[in-house]
């Protein structure tokens, strides 16, 4: 299997966590930003991740990814779901957005390798949420709108090792983000929110990206 992906991307990172949380070998390519020729090619349409599957076929969504990985061999993501945990990562990634999204061309990525990629990847961003210096220059209000939610985490997190108290698909809706979010230096996380990403981070054997 090979997985087509951006560094960056928190939707991609899912899959990957699936895959080390099973210790099972994945093929990565990361793809540059503007390479929308390789997307179409792939699966027909500008998006990532991409799972190509050992039969050939190309997989979109990631939570389907994530269940076909999940279930090669015997399930490790058999905890129970929370709904105040999928409604917590569907609520958050708005607001996560302008503090992650102007930092990661900052951030030395692979898939912003060329000014090509670099450009595109703002163009297109720049239109969705604005200017990345000024979004920057109010990291401290952004920061402050997000805490509540961190806040929140907080005291939803059963163990560090996982969120709901085992393995489950819970955690792979919110590592992805809490990732994205550690990029934002001088964001602290509450003390279960920092001792859960810590913990899972070493698990899935992934670094943390870079903080700006």
């Amino acid at each position: 299997m090979r997985l087509y992906l951006f560094e960056h991307c928190s939707l991609c990172f899912r899959v990957r966590m699936a895959a080390a949380l099973k210790r099972l070998h994945l093929q990565e390519t990361v793809v540059l930003e503007d390479d929308t020729e390789t997307m179409m090619s792939l699966a027909g349409k500008r998006a990532v991740p991409i799972l190509v599957k050992d039969d050939g076929q190309p997989m979109l969504e990631s939570m389907d990814m994530v269940s076909y990985i999940d279930h090669l061999g015997d399930a490790v993501l058999t905890g129970a779901e929370r709904p105040e945990i999928a409604a917590w990562a569907d609520r958050v990634p708005p607001k996560a957005a302008l503090l992650t999204w102007p930092r990661y061309p900052l951030l030395g990525l692979p898939e912003f390798a060329t000014i090509a990629a670099l450009d595109h990847y703002n163009l297109r961003k720049r239109k969705a949420i604005g200017d990345f210096v000024e979004l920057r220059a109010n990291t401290r209000r952004y920061i402050g709108d997000l805490l509540p939610d961190l806040e929140e985490l907080d005291r939803l997190i059963e163990s560090p090792r996982a969120v709901s108290g085992a393995l489950s698909t819970d955690d792979i809706r919110v590592l992805p983000l809490l990732r994205s979010m550690a990029t934002v230096k001088g964001l602290q996380f509450p003390r279960k929110v920092r001792e859960y990403f810590e913990t899972m981070m070493r698990r899935t054997g992934y670094q943390p990206l870079p903080a700006v």
